[in-house]
């Protein structure tokens, strides 16, 4: 089993870098998975994918030093285990408010005793080929849980203590939304909330993400400490690419820039 680059990082206390997968594109996948990002989140809860075309688009990144994500749509343990079997070296798991969510999504990604993972890992073990796989890969797989909601913020610390969990991950849009101040990233009770949050990680050794859209973010992203940060979509890039050229011919007013 392929070595889990960005999990030892992480552990380490290096930043990463990469990009969330929106897009159904072998050949976008392929480009980015070439540019020197840590790693791409191939995205199953908002994006319109399933399981065959992840598989697929993980395949684009074959031979680049690459760790494949996936954000599986839900904390269910048939889809994580779907998404580990098709190649997955880590999950980003939605929707993790307590303690109890962060055992159950850790177990899902386990094999017994440790955890409930079924056992058929096809293309994760080579199809067979790769015999270490089964031993390996516990202890490899990067279980990342979702911080957006004031409830996961209220049980930040007892949800990053669950054994297992190797960083959390926050969505800011997600997570203002839900505390009623949608797109506020400089409400003081937003950054009050960040701030928590990450106060917990660091005490328990816990590294963060979160999603940035900007350069702006991005900078404030590192300042923060952050390790697992997301540059933006390959949605975000399609749209800034276009939306650069049509200003350099005078539209920028039409390209909503």
């Amino acid at each position: 089993m392929q070595s889990n680059r960005v999990k030892a990082l992480l552990k380490k206390g290096q930043p990463t870098f990469g990009v969330w997968i929106w897009i159904d594109s072998p050949d976008a996948v392929e480009m980015l998975a070439h540019l020197g990002f840590d790693w791409l989140v191939f995205d199953m809860e908002h994006a319109p994918v399933d399981i065959g075309a992840v598989q697929s688009l993980m395949q684009a990144s074959n031979g680049t030093e690459i760790t494949p994500f996936v954000r599986v749509a839900w904390n269910d343990i048939v889809m994580i285990k779907r998404a580990l079997d098709i190649g997955a070296q880590g999950l980003v798991i939605p929707w993790v408010n307590s303690k109890d969510d962060a055992v159950k999504a850790v177990q899902a990604a386990r094999y017994p005793p440790r955890g409930l993972r079924g056992v058929s890992p096809r293309r994760a073990a080579l199809y067979g080929l790769d015999r270490n796989y089964l031993a390996e890969a516990d202890n490899n797989i990067a279980v990342i849980v979702q911080i957006e909601t004031p409830e996961a913020v209220e049980n930040a610390k007892d949800i990053l203590s669950v054994d297992g969990v190797d960083a959390y991950f926050i969505g800011p849009m997600d997570l203002s939304t839900s505390m009623g101040i949608q797109g506020q990233f400089d409400h003081p009770e937003f950054r009050k909330a960040i701030t928590r949050v990450a106060d917990a990680g660091k005490a328990l050794g816990i590294p963060g993400g979160i999603m940035c859209r900007s350069v702006a973010d991005i900078k404030r992203a590192v300042e923060d400490g952050f390790k697992f940060i997301a540059l933006g979509t390959d949605f975000d890039y399609l749209r800034w690419g276009a939306q650069i050229a049509l200003a350099a011919v005078g539209r920028a007013e039409r390209a909503g820039t």
